[in-house]
């Protein structure tokens, strides 16, 4: 990671190092009474709750903030926030980390954050909500860039109050999203399948946990994944890679078995049927952001410690534009022998996936087999950027999943696999055409789902369409402009309830 996030608690009252101090406000302009609000007022013998209250614009809506700069002699703290907390609903306390993390963003301050309910014994419905105040107050601070000037360094967060579990989760769930990032932000000049593998590599080295282990195929080795070559085998960089993340801890045979499979297009131009208008090519470098969130899910198991073996597959490649392409017509063998018909080399991605949903089918028995990728431009215009598409025949994991999605806050809608569209994947010549356009059903998403779905088997299968929320035009809540590392919490906390 460029930064690290960096994220603790205090359940007692000291100022030691602090530079700033968040308070939370509700929606009846009530500040949220805590042991910091009581020693701040004792420390300097001023009545914040009424003196605060003179601003007739604050609402304590969730996200309004407002700066206060201190200068007193006796007080060691220089900057207050009033963060709006609303109703204190876990999404409200979301909004107020986004704004407060925003605000803090690489100023290198220590902000002491009391913006959540600080009693003994916090409810159930808190500690959600603390894990999602701490989770936004990280990912909204974060910064990718390769300037050769400084960019100052990352605030630092204390959580008050008795948080500890959940400050402790928040951290990892963070530190997923921010390593996801890293790799989706990453120029595809540096990013190439042979990077992908050696970040996996140096990811496990670095988690110092011997319950992960890696395989990488490359080169000839290759050749049955057909929809893996035929598209990486147009880049003149290093060719393709296979990459498999296992989280199998000893004892664990019998246990259940997730297997993840990414889109892992280190850049797509879309080979011979080159993207047009050529400026949407440039936010390509996030087309693996499928395999970054799936390798990040994996790397974060030995520090939640399911009782389930995860595996990754991530299918990394460059759709390029060369003398060897894959063209438009070209029939290709997929792993396990499927034949399908290239109609259009800018449908690349679930070529891709086809080849490691097949696999996984084949060789890894999973108990639940779920693919992750920006697939589709027809989802972004179904669901805008806030949803991902969802699709299983299991309507239990559907559900499962939503619930998740809503509580963690990578948001998912379940959309129908309509059997009535099945005949667009016909081929005179091969077993399938990939892009589904005769006839054309005008769903293009609901048609890639349905092409992968017969590679999948008879698994309990779920497909991720993250094309919307995967990326962002512009800062906004938690989300930096760019690369989104949608995805990380929604497997991690779906992992972390089997």
């Amino acid at each position: 990671m460029k930064q690290k996030p960096e994220l603790s608690f205090k359940a007692n009252l000291s100022w030691t190092g602090i530079d700033a101090v968040a308070l939370g406000v509700n929606t009846g302009n009530q500040i949220i009474k805590s042991q910091v609000l009581t020693g701040l007022q004792e420390l300097v013998n001023f009545d914040f709750t009424s003196s605060f209250m003179q601003w007739p614009d604050f609402s304590g809506k969730a996200g309004e903030i407002i700066e206060v700069p201190v200068a007193h002699a006796k007080f060691p703290i220089r900057r207050i926030y009033l963060v709006g907390v609303g109703e204190g609903a876990t999404s409200d306390l979301r909004k107020a980390g986004s704004a407060l993390g925003r605000k803090v963003k690489n100023s290198g301050k220590v902000v002491l954050d009391a913006c959540l309910a600080a009693r003994k014994s916090p409810t159930a419905r808190e500690r959600e909500a603390a894990v999602a105040h701490s989770v936004a107050l990280v990912s909204s601070s974060y910064l990718w860039n390769l300037k050769t000037t400084s960019i100052g360094s990352p605030a630092k967060f204390i959580i008050f109050g008795n948080y500890e579990t959940e400050v402790g989760y928040a951290t990892t769930l963070s530190s997923a999203v921010w390593r996801a990032r890293d790799l989706i932000h990453t120029p595809s000049n540096i990013k190439t399948p042979a990077w992908m593998a050696v970040q996996a590599k140096s990811m496990i080295t670095k988690s110092k946990s011997s319950d992960l282990k890696i395989e990488v195929i490359s080169g000839s080795a290759l050749k049955e994944f057909g929809g893996l070559y035929a598209i990486g085998n147009s880049s003149p960089k290093p060719g393709p890679r296979f990459i498999k993340v296992s989280y199998a801890p000893k004892g664990s045979r019998n246990w259940p078995h997730v297997v993840l499979v990414g889109k892992g297009i280190t850049y797509d131009t879309g080979g011979i049927s080159l993207k047009r208008p050529y400026d949407v090519m440039q936010p390509m470098k996030s087309d693996m952001s499928g395999a970054a969130a799936v390798l990040s899910t994996v790397i974060a198991m030995p520090e939640i410690k399911p009782r389930v073996r995860v595996t990754a597959l991530l299918m990394c490649a460059e759709n390029s534009l060369s003398g060897t392409s894959t063209r438009p017509s070209d029939v290709i063998t997929q792993y396990g022998g499927t034949t399908v018909e290239v109609i259009n080399t800018d449908a690349e991605g679930r070529l891709v996936l086809a080849d490691g949903l097949a696999y996984a089918d084949k060789n890894l028995d999973p108990t639940y087999l779920i693919d992750v990728a920006t697939l589709t431009g027809a989802a972004t215009l179904g669901l805008s950027r806030h949803y991902a598409a969802m699709y299983s025949q299991n309507s239990k994991l559907l559900s499962a999943f939503a619930r998740v999605g809503d509580r963690i806050g990578d948001r998912v809608w379940p959309m129908p696999l309509v059997d009535e569209y099945r005949i667009s994947l016909q081929s005179t010549i091969a077993d399938f055409n990939h892009t589904a356009e005769k006839p054309d059903f005008k769903g293009g998403s609901i048609t890639a789902a349905l092409f992968l779905e017969h590679f999948a088997g008879k698994r309990n299968w779920v497909h991720f369409d993250i094309a919307g929320p995967a990326r962002a035009d512009s800062d906004s809540g938690e989300n930096p402009k760019g690369g989104t590392a949608f995805g990380v919490r929604l497997l991690i906390d779906w992992i972390a309830t089997l």
